[in-house]
């Protein structure tokens, strides 16, 4: 009986001590945010209708530099790049041989590129909630106070404090979902990676933010 006590005793201390250790779902947001100045990872992106069905699966790689430096690239058939360079973001689209090009402004949000390569106070851009845990994901809800933006409603994931998921929800209620791999934190980027040179004999339009 004394050694099953103790099991016990045991089992309920490192499920305590694991508790107090993992940090919650906010604590991650506000890291993710304020100390993480790089990142890189492969990401797998579906996008689903009002119903949930998929209507397109893409794959790509992604690197971040903060503030407002990111790149976007996506594995065939669906070939697109996106390059953030701290003042202007570029979507080329290899198919179109077209190039979209803006000035990034006050965007944040807009795409999940501009949203992750973001700095500073959240709450200054969004309502933030707290939402619980789902298995090995800690979730947090991102509402934005402007309602110009791309999308309505965002969730992030975090698995062990590292960010794993985004879900993202438009007007129409179609939700991009964004699920990350082989994550890496705080690692020298090649600067050469956030520039972009528009190929030449493509066409560029160029937008602007309101």
């Amino acid at each position: 009986m004394t050694t099953i006590r103790w099991s016990g005793a045991l089992i309920c201390f490192f499920w305590f001590a694991t508790a107090l250790a993992a940090p919650s779902a906010t604590d991650a947001l506000a890291r993710f945010f304020s100390e993480v100045q790089s990142f890189n990872a492969r990401f797998e992106q579906v996008v689903l209708d009002e119903g949930r069905n998929v209507l397109q699966e893409t794959s790509g790689k992604m690197w971040i530099a903060r503030p407002g430096k990111f790149r976007w690239e996506y594995d065939p058939p669906y070939q697109q790049l996106i390059v953030g360079d701290g003042k202007k973001v570029w979507v080329y689209d290899l198919d179109l041989e077209q190039i979209t090009v803006r000035d990034m402004g006050g965007a944040l949000g807009d795409t999940p590129a501009i949203l992750l390569a973001g700095k500073g106070n959240l709450d200054d851009t969004f309502v933030v909630k707290k939402l619980g845990d789902q298995g090995k994901l800690g979730w947090v809800q991102l509402l934005p106070k402007r309602t110009d933006g791309g999308f309505e409603d965002i969730r992030l994931g975090f698995e062990a404090g590292r960010l794993r998921i985004l879900e993202l929800i438009d007007a129409f209620g179609q939700m991009t979902r964004i699920t990350l791999h082989n994550a890496s934190e705080n690692t020298q980027l090649n600067k050469q990676r956030f520039v972009f040179e528009p190929p030449a004999g493509v066409d560029i339009i160029r937008e602007e933010v309101q």
